[in-house]
């Protein structure tokens, strides 16, 4: 009888499921895709399971996704700590009473919202999103959990553009931030 064969093992990393698409949404940009470590099962899994790692066994009472590609992972990640999870939209997109925040874009401002009771007072959230660059809407979204009298504990992304500062941004604000991978360039 003949052995079976070996399962070759798989040794990528979440980045390695990533990929670059040159000159996207403009020329000069290095647009990191996150939807083929989406499409991928084994990719999707170990990012989800990354993501929630050094929280596991924190006291956490809500995930907030900032939108849109944070709507997929923090959903996943809420659901792995048997958790709520807390959308932040762009302005017009919630329905019902919501806070607002506005942020700084490159090229002009922008405004994230969030219902005006999503959060209770004291409640210990994680941010979640695919991609930390300059900051601005992960700011929003803690100027919005704050306001609503939350905790955040920490930012979770898959993705930080280092050179774009977002990270300082937010350990500025004195939080705590956790990247799966970095890619220099913008």
């Amino acid at each position: 009888m003949a052995k079976p064969a070996k399962r070759s093992r798989d040794t990528r990393e979440v980045r390695d499921y990533i990929r670059t698409i040159v000159d996207f949404p403009h020329e000069g940009i290095l647009f990191r895709d996150v939807t083929t470590l989406f499409a991928d099962a084994r990719g999707f899994r170990m990012a989800v399971d990354q993501l929630l790692s050094p929280y596991a066994g924190e006291p956490i009472d809500k995930v907030v996704g900032l939108e849109a590609r944070g709507f997929i992972l923090g959903g996943a990640v809420a659901h792995q700590l048997s958790v709520g999870f807390v959308p932040i939209r762009k302005k017009g997109k919630l329905p019902g009473a919501v806070l607002s925040q506005a942020y700084t874009l490159e090229y002009g401002e922008a405004v994230v919202e969030i219902h005006d009771d999503a959060l209770k007072p004291g409640d210990r959230v994680l941010i979640v999103d695919d991609l930390l660059a300059t900051g601005g809407t992960a700011a929003a979204a803690i100027s919005l959990c704050e306001r609503l009298g939350a905790e955040v504990i920490g930012c979770a992304f898959v993705i930080d553009l280092p050179e774009l500062g977002g990270r300082k941004v937010l350990e500025g604000m004195g939080h705590e931030v956790y990247a799966l991978t970095a890619f220099d360039g913008a």
